[in-house]
């Protein structure tokens, strides 16, 4: 299992210099974000003197690119927003494959337009599902032309809330292309360690051999988000679970600062 960390997570717009602190704070792989290369996260066009500035820096840092964010919002109420936002995911996809990066990052949406990553009442609607289902079969056919991985994450305020609704999305797409990034913290709101592990514990084994990418955020037991080690999940159950299940890829923490990442790395190494 590897240990990783979001790119953003350090300061700069500078591939070489992010990726140079990425590797100093004890990380070997990282979810890559084109702001880290002065871009927006989602562009509308990636040019070829970026491609190589990121390649370079990767390469000169030993810093494995592990996934790149291609988060829209799916199941935004305005179509004309989604058509954008699907446009640039075609550039992501594009983007990843021209770096070798395996996986490309999604958000299965919500219906607030304000926040992709807020809850709405509407997201309960079945319209809001269909919506964000024909979004994900045309980013599939794009993905599977370019040979890349799409990683759907369950997360309260989006459309995808459970992992029941990521393997009813599963059944109905059909593709290998379609994978699951499993962040334990997601996975309930408000929970004392012992429900938290409980719930974790199901989760991982339902996803069995769907997992892509494992995350490393954490949540205090009244719901506030915090950095790994510091909340009610147990990340030593977490990781043994999920070898259990063959499963042997990267482990990418974030939600932290750049001055706390040294610590984290220490802690989910001594885990692995």
């Amino acid at each position: 299992m590897q240990i990783g960390v979001f790119a953003k997570t350090f300061p700069g717009s500078e591939p070489a210099g992010v990726l140079a602190a990425v590797r100093e704070a004890g990380f070997a792989v990282t979810q890559f974000n084109l702001a880290c290369a002065g871009l927006p996260s989602m562009p509308d066009a990636v040019s070829d003197d970026a491609i190589r500035a990121i390649d370079a820096a990767a390469k000169a840092t030993s810093v494995s690119l592990v996934a790149l964010s291609g988060t829209y919002n799916m199941a935004h109420p305005d179509t004309r927003v989604r058509a954008d936002g699907l446009g640039r995911l075609a550039i992501i996809i594009d983007t990843a494959a021209r770096l070798s990066i395996p996986l490309v990052t999604l958000c299965t949406g919500t219906r607030n337009a304000e926040d992709q990553w807020a809850r709405h009442p509407d997201n309960a609607d079945p319209s809001a599902w269909a919506d964000m289902a024909r979004e994900m079969e045309k980013a599939l056919l794009i993905a599977e032309r370019h040979g890349v991985d799409l990683g759907i994450e369950p997360e309260q305020a989006n459309i995808v809330t459970s992992v029941e609704d990521a393997m009813r999305l599963f059944s109905e797409m059909g593709s290998k292309r379609l994978r699951i990034v499993l962040d334990p913290a997601n996975l309930f709101e408000q929970a004392t360690a012992q429900t938290a592990r409980a719930i974790v514990a199901d989760a991982v084994e339902r996803t069995a051999g769907h997992v892509a990418l494992a995350h490393a955020k954490d949540r205090f037991a009244d719901g506030r988000f915090a950095t790994a080690g510091q909340g009610v999940v147990d990340f030593a159950d977490f990781i043994v679970r999920m070898k259990a299940t063959g499963f042997d890829g990267p482990l990418v923490t974030h939600g932290l600062s750049a001055e706390e990442a040294p610590g984290v790395a220490r802690f989910l190494k001594e885990l692995v």
